[in-house]
This record gives C-alpha cells, structure tokens and sequence, in this order.
C-alpha cells in the first residue's frame, strides 16, 4: 500500500524493500502449511494448486491493472492490492490452524493426516532444535538448494525479460505483447496443476514415493531445452516454445517444493523452504547480470541455451544428493 503514498525515489525505494521482505515469506508459509494438512501422497497436488495461483495471478493482473489505473490513478492500483492483502491475511490468520486444533478439518481427514507419518528421509532427529544455521550439515538440504540456484536463475530470466525480449527481437509494440504475452503463463499455470497432479497419480498406480517424484521431475526437465529454439523460430513458435519453457519449470518447481516436504520432517520445512527461496532469488539475480552482459554483446542466443540446461543439471545434483 505504501507504493501509494510514495512521491520520490528514495520512498519508492523502502516500499519495494518492504514488499519484497514481506512476500518472501509466501512460499515457505505455503510449503509448512502443505506439509502439516497434506499426507505425503497428496501433497504434489497441493503445490501444484497453490503453485498455480503466481500463474494465474500473473494472467489476470494487466487488464485489471490496466482498469483501476485508467479509472482511478496507478497509486489506487497498490493501494487496492495492499487492501486485498490485509483482508487476505487476517482471513488466513483466523481459518487456519494446525490439523490437530482446526475446526474446519473433520476427524476422519485428522486421522488420515496423523496416520501418513511424517516424511523425514534426511533422517533428522524429530526433536532436533530449528536453527537454519544447522541444516547445512545435511546433504540433501546442498541437493535442494544448488537444484534452486540454478532453475530459479532461469526462471526469472524467462518472466523478466519476456516483454523485452518480443519488443527487442521481434519488434512488437506494447499492445502486441499484452496480446501475447499472457499465453505462456497460463501454460505455466498447467504446468503447476499437471506436474502436482502426475506424481500424486502414480503413487496412486503403486509407483513409490520418491520413483513418483523423480519421473515427474525427468519429466519436466526435459521440457526445459525447448528454449533453446526461442530465438530461431517464426514469432508463433516462439510462443509456443516459451510457453513450453514455462510449463516445464512450474511442472519442476512444483515437485521439488513437495521433495522438501519429503526430505525434512514438518517442523523444519519451513525453514528449509525459505533457504531454497533465498538461493534461488541469489542466483536469479546473479544471472541476471550475466544474462545483461551477454544479452549486449552477444546476443539472446547463449542465455537461452543457459536457460534450457539449467533444469537438467538441478535435476542431476538432486538425485546426486
């Protein structure tokens, strides 16, 4: 809300600080909650739903951006937004709960939750002290965080700089993007529903726990090279390839949210998700300087080669790990 009120550089610059220190704890939030009301067979498809709501959101933010911007003034824009979010939290804090207190999970699904067991492959201590800091002595948490570093770096560069890629490239104009541009992250929307619901379905078939997850994570790495023909191809087939790239991260992204829940017990989870978070961010914007460097001196060509081997080599380290 505070973008609202801003009327310089410097108060713009606190209000982006804050909105990023605030939304950093969505995901690792999501991932604790997942863990704690989901058993472990069920638990892909969760992600994959809530995964799907940064896709969704994604799609239907420009027009209705571009509607309150045009009939009230951008400051009303953050300020609706920051509103939706306090309604949004304080409806969150007084819904959930723990499985074992919540007045909204009937006694059946409570058992059915306590009776899963709790995930703890990493075979930390369950009464083992939640100090981030002693997580790193534990392999799977190196797995976890390197596969981060390096689809993350890709990720972001696929979302950021897919405006300015069709407008430096391929010469469209803003309209012509808005046009576009909304038809890759709606596949990306798929690719968290599909990625979450596949491995939750071959568990059902009798497929283990960790063969679910590693074909569905094969799977989606496999998509990911797609980007490698981004720059080659007419316009209409570098929607599509894009469209694939970004399904095909989302599809990864997902499952490898749900392996942290398989990997560490519930108490931990949180914190093991926010570690992931913050090396993915480090890496993205690591790349990111990169990416710009090459971008101007070379080309796109490169970074989109980069892009479409990122996923595979984060899927090696993790079944290294």
């Amino acid at each position: 809300m505070l973008h609202g009120f801003v009327a310089g550089v410097a108060g713009l610059f606190v209000a982006r600080f804050l909105l990023g220190l605030g939304e950093g704890g969505g995901f690792p939030g999501s991932a604790k909650a997942v863990s704690e009301l989901f058993p472990p067979k069920e638990r892909s498809f969760a992600f994959g739903l809530f995964n799907a709501g940064s896709s969704i959101g994604a799609m239907i933010a420009p027009p209705l951006i571009a509607f309150i911007a045009l009939t009230m003034s951008w400051r009303w824009v953050f300020i609706l937004t920051g509103l939706l979010g306090v309604v949004w939290s304080l409806a969150w804090y007084f819904m959930y709960d723990h499985p074992s207190k919540s007045k909204y999970i009937y006694k059946d699904e409570k058992m059915m939750i306590e009776s899963s067991g709790n995930s703890n492959t990493a075979d930390i201590p369950y009464d083992f002290h939640i100090r981030w800091i002693n997580l790193f002595k534990y392999k799977q948490l190196w797995g976890v965080l390197i596969s981060r570093f390096f689809i993350d770096s890709a990720w972001y560069f696929i979302i950021f700089w897919l405006p300015k890629y069709l407008a430096d490239a391929r010469g469209l104009d803003i309209k012509e993007i808005g046009y576009y541009a909304w038809i890759p992250y709606a596949c990306a929307g798929g690719g968290s529903l599909i990625g979450g619901w596949l491995s939750s379905f071959l568990i059902k078939k009798n497929v283990s726990l960790s063969n679910s997850r590693r074909i569905s994570l094969g799977i989606a790495a496999a998509l990911m090279p797609a980007s490698l023909f981004i720059t080659s191809s007419p316009l209409s087939l570098t929607i599509v390839f894009f469209s694939l790239a970004m399904f095909g991260h989302q599809f990864f992204s997902t499952l490898l949210q749900t392996v942290c829940t398989d990997l560490f017990p519930n108490k931990v989870v949180g914190a093991v998700s926010g570690l992931a978070g913050g090396i993915g961010c480090f890496g993205a914007m690591l790349f990111s300087l990169v990416a710009g460097q090459i971008v101007q001196s070379v080309g796109y060509g490169p970074v989109f080669l980069m892009v479409g081997l990122m996923h595979p080599i984060g899927l090696l380290v993790l079944l290294k790990t």
